[in-house]
């Protein structure tokens, strides 16, 4: 069973407004049982669509980051929102790798073509913009580098317990990326950038390893 979060909306705080809240989370949660979707939590919230900051729509977005959540399921598409923060809702949601179905589609929300054209461009910028990023970082790195003489890979020595050998993975930058709130996937394309071949699991394990001495020395 998918893992799924019902979201239900009014535009007022009115008090007639919640039998429309009433009746949309009833219907969803219908819905919901029916196609065999495990319902996690119901966010219910009085707030106008255009409001791109709603606390409810914000921790729709919390909770689908932190239990992988799969489906985000709403009555129509202008329960998420009006105009502009419509779609950045939608491609926040696709961005972290959940669907958004309604009950309006009876499945996956449907997109009409400029949306679709919308959706494709903030990710083409968002990509370019992810892209200068890590080229602007791994420009400071190396310069740093030459003009210190500091070679990141000293920080980390192979150790001898059978099996592959430790990558060598520069502790010291990774740590000083994170105070810098770069996440794991950015500090693993820098450090490749830089000529070392790592992953984003590798970057997180070794990032927790220190964590975990860390405390262990405190």
């Amino acid at each position: 069973m998918k893992k799924t979060i019902i979201y239900t909306r009014v535009s007022t705080q009115k008090e007639s407004q919640n039998t429309s809240l009433k009746r949309q989370k009833e219907e969803l949660l219908s819905y919901a049982m029916e196609n065999e979707l495990k319902v996690i939590k119901t966010v219910e919230e009085k707030e106008s669509g255009f409001n791109e900051s709603r606390p409810g729509i914000i921790e729709v977005l919390n909770l689908i980051k932190k239990r992988n959540v799969e489906i985000l399921l709403v009555q129509d598409s202008s329960r998420l929102g009006r105009g502009n923060a419509k779609m950045a809702l939608i491609h926040q949601v696709e961005k972290m790798g959940a669907e958004i179905h309604t009950l309006a589609d009876q499945g996956a929300i449907a997109l009409n073509d400029l949306e679709k054209m919308i959706l494709e461009i903030l990710g083409v910028v968002e990509n370019y913009q992810q892209e200068l990023r890590n080229q602007n970082i791994s420009r400071a790195m190396k310069k740093k580098i030459a003009e210190d003489k500091f070679n990141p890979a000293a920080n980390l020595k192979n150790t001898d317990q059978g099996g592959r050998d430790r990558k060598e993975v520069p502790l010291k930058e990774i740590i000083r990326l994170r105070k810098l709130e770069l996440t794991f996937k950015d500090i693993a394309a820098t450090l490749r950038g830089l000529g070392y071949d790592v992953s984003k699991s590798t970057v997180h394990r070794r990032y927790q390893e220190y964590k975990r001495n860390n405390e262990v020395v405190l």
